[in-house]
């Protein structure tokens, strides 16, 4: 006679959220009785990476838009939890860094190609609706994009070590050059813009256009991505050939130290507004988009292949760009306000 099936129970499920291709980790008791379980994301089926009686790491499966998990027994007993799944909202793209978004929660992201490679499209506009249109063309090599306070949106090229600016009707004009290989871009909050030359130098521009060297790092084999944090401290990422880099704070005087080692490729970076860091990168062997405290610990927060950088929009989400596609993943964070 079979022993009576009892129903799953889920007591846990880390991250907070995936996007396709990212796996969460599932705690709770009576996972595998007679058979294996049935894992589901609403009606999708979903594969089963590691499990055990009280532990299944699950990925999330390309047609996967319900956040409600679903483990289900041999006897069709089952349980559900709800975490979060990121909604793709536009693909066929090339980011390498942060999207950006402004004031209305318009996103604005790159197809930045490779070296030398030009695009019909450099930079592309994605509206409530995710309706994608093109923003701006015969700029080679996008990578940076920053908003000032006026609404204009500054994008480095890394092929020419030029930033441009960009009006709110798509007209641009170079704003200033010799910036070597021009990677992330950030504003502080006294309106000076940051460029991140990924051969070894930060600079400062002035509101007036004057050019400071204001630190220098170790050359990145990417790019260097930059975030200011409420204190007005500096921090950046750069991939090195390292498996266990480092994100770097910089002070006000350009003194450079590190803030966090132990993350695997680090790229694009925000704050909330409680001070919250979040990085793209790898922890411990996960891949997706790293929450670090103002203490220093790290848990990773979206899982997801791919990812190279994240911005807050107006509405508590966080948009996710990897490197051919941006999700919208409803994480109710809200960003600190980025220039």
């Amino acid at each position: 006679m079979r022993p009576e099936i009892a129903r799953p129970e889920i007591s846990s499920v880390s991250p907070v959220a995936a996007i396709v291709g990212g796996e969460f980790q599932v705690r709770g008791q009576r996972f595998f009785q007679d058979d294996r379980p049935v894992i589901r994301f609403g009606k999708v089926r979903a594969p089963l990476i590691v499990g055990s009686d009280s532990y299944l790491m699950v990925r999330v499966p390309e047609d996967a838009t319900v956040g409600e998990l679903i483990v289900e027994s041999s006897s069709q007993e089952q349980t559900s939890y709800t975490c979060g799944i990121g909604i793709q909202i536009a693909d066929s793209l090339h980011p390498v860094s942060n999207p950006a978004i402004d004031a209305f929660g318009t996103v604005f992201t790159t197809f930045s190609g490779s070296r030398g490679q030009k695009t019909p499209v450099s930079i592309y506009r994605i509206d409530h609706s995710y309706e994608s249109k093109p923003f701006v063309s015969e700029l080679m090599n996008p990578t940076g994009l920053a908003f000032d306070d006026e609404g204009s949106l500054y994008v480095s090229s890394r092929l020419d070590g030029i930033v441009y600016k960009v009006t709110p009707s798509g007209s641009m004009t170079q704003w200033v050059e010799g910036m070597g290989v021009a990677t992330g871009l950030a504003f502080d909050a006294a309106g000076n813009l940051f460029v991140g030359d990924r051969s070894g130098t930060i600079f400062k521009i002035s509101p007036d256009r004057q050019i400071y060297v204001y630190a220098t790092m170790e050359q990145s084999v990417s790019a260097y991505h930059l975030a200011f944090n409420a204190e007005g401290d500096l921090f950046v990422t750069g991939p090195t050939t390292s498996s266990y880099d480092a994100v770097y704070r910089i002070n006000s005087r350009g003194e450079v130290s590190p803030f966090f080692r132990g993350l695997g490729r680090p790229q694009g970076l925000a704050f909330d507004v409680d001070n919250n860091l979040y990085v793209a990168g790898s922890l411990r062997g996960r891949k997706g988009i790293v929450k670090i405290d103002p203490a220093g610990n790290a848990e990773l927060f979206v899982s997801g292949p791919n990812i190279v950088g994240l911005a807050f929009s107006p509405t508590r989400a966080m948009v996710v760009a990897t490197t051919n596609a941006i999700y919208r993943v409803d994480v109710d964070v809200r960003g600190m306000m980025v220039r």
